[in-house]
């Protein structure tokens, strides 16, 4: 194995794109091309997420169609922390500043 691409269920595929869009991130593709996407993978240097409605696989998968989502811990290493943190604080949420730990959404960068 070389790599995980995670695919993450979310409520608002929009509000999701942009919050990882303020991080850097871009679209790669999205499901449909045009109109309401429905999925979404995302890119970032090597980090690729994958994004996608609840809804969108309801009839399919029923056991995957609840309206709540579970816990996770997304460890994510990257280079200019410091820079990263500076870009971002005033735009998004940033539950704490920076400093050693091990949970909630996590950036690292190497010393």
């Amino acid at each position: 194995m070389e790599s995980i691409s995670p695919n993450i269920f979310v409520k608002d595929i929009n509000k999701t794109t942009s919050f990882y869009e303020q991080l850097g991130f871009s679209v790669v593709t999205k499901v449909p091309e045009q109109g309401d996407c429905v999925w979404v993978m995302m890119t970032c240097g090597s980090v690729t997420f994958m994004f996608q409605t609840f809804d969108s696989l309801g009839a399919e998968l029923p056991a995957i169609s609840r309206q709540d989502g579970g816990s996770l811990l997304l460890y994510i290493q990257t280079k200019k922390i410091r820079e990263l943190h500076e870009r971002i604080k005033d735009k998004l949420n940033v539950v704490k500043g920076l400093e050693k730990t091990f949970y909630i959404l996590t950036f690292a960068e190497d010393e």
